[in-house]
């Protein structure tokens, strides 16, 4: 079974041939892996972010869509030849154990979910069923970058009609939070990046106005556009420390920060205002329910209400997952996906 693993922080990962575990236990699912994602999650996994890994070498990958092939005992909310979204939200199910895989003699460590590999064991619980005649491909993006976006505009931010709106980082993520927060008829929705590129996208998918940082007066160059206050809600997505401090700085005292990104290094900010008006939400996946929230998307995509495939700007078979994680360290992309295996 050919994965990614990753058997040295800050080190290319590896494609190689793995064992699965010998059995599924309890609350496991084998699933055969179509698409999968690539998230900056794993990129900070990779550069060992939180500081020494003690999993090496381990799996990796959290969003992705593929079939089911055999389930575990106590499973009952998927069955063999479902297709399915795998996330790592917590869904209806049981959470099983970790499985272990073996390379050369040696264990292979996992988590409850990882799709960086052409089969994979899953807790019952990150799983959710989609229609079998839903696009696969689409289906991925509602591992992560779908279901958090959407879900920290409509249930971190709560976001009103007509608020005032602004996105540090204009990657997946925060593409997504510009789309969600243009359905619901925020405005005016800007953007900030270091990527011209990035910004011209963003327009496509919610963005009212798009800043590039190399401006001299960043503050001055929002509140021109917000209004002299500043923004009502800011979401920073990117995870640069520095960032994450200028976000909750420029946010008025009656306004709201989200920080969706996770942070590269400690953080500073003047708490005060916390005590009063100001608020501030650390997101964590939107607080999104995957197994109600993916079929009301796919509700809206089916009723081109919403489309997302616009969202991939790029396709990477695995045998190219260091070139499509350069690519995303490069920051000129805007959904990276990875072909695992053929849908048959």
């Amino acid at each position: 079974m050919k994965s990614a693993v990753l058997i040295e922080s800050n080190k290319p990962l590896i494609v190689t041939d793995l064992d699965l575990p010998k059995k599924l236990e309890f609350g496991q699912v084998l699933v055969k892996i179509c698409y999968s994602g690539l998230c900056g999650a794993q990129i900070n996994e990779i550069d060992a972010v939180k500081g020494t890994d003690k999993f090496l070498p381990h799996l990796l990958g959290h969003e992705g869509s593929g079939i089911v092939e055999k389930i575990g005992d106590g499973v009952t909310t998927v069955k063999p030849g479902d297709h399915v979204v795998l996330h790592w939200r917590k869904s209806s199910g049981i959470q099983s154990s970790t499985p272990k895989y073996s390379w050369n003699g040696k264990q292979v460590n996992a988590g409850w979910v990882t799709t960086f590999n052409e089969k994979t064991v899953v807790s019952e619980n990150r799983l959710t069923v989609i229609p079998k005649d839903f696009d696969m491909k689409t289906a991925a993006l509602f591992g992560c970058s779908v279901i958090s976006g959407f879900g920290a505009v409509n249930n971190d931010a709560q976001v009103k009609i007509g608020q005032s709106v602004l996105i540090f980082g204009i990657g997946g993520m925060g593409l997504n939070i510009a789309y969600a927060a243009s359905l619901v008829s925020a405005y005016p929705i800007v953007g900030v990046d270091i990527h011209k590129e990035k910004i011209e996208m963003g327009k496509k998918f919610g963005l009212t106005h798009g800043i590039v940082t190399n401006s001299n007066d960043l503050k001055k160059e929002i509140c021109n556009i917000v209004g002299d206050k500043g923004p009502e809600i800011t979401f920073e997505t990117t995870g640069n420390a520095r960032v994450m401090e200028q976000a909750y700085e420029l946010t008025p005292s009656d306004g709201k920060t989200i920080f969706v990104g996770v942070p590269n290094d400690k953080i500073s900010i003047y708490s005060l205002p916390l005590a009063f008006n100001k608020k501030l939400v650390v997101s964590h996946g939107g607080n999104s329910v995957p197994d109600k929230d993916i079929p009301r998307y796919i509700r809206l995509i089916k009723n081109n209400k919403i489309s997302l495939e616009k969202l991939i700007t790029h396709e990477f078979d695995l045998s190219k997952i260091n070139e499509a994680i350069d690519l995303f360290r490069s920051g000129k992309a805007g959904r990276i996906i990875l072909k695992i295996s053929k849908e048959e």
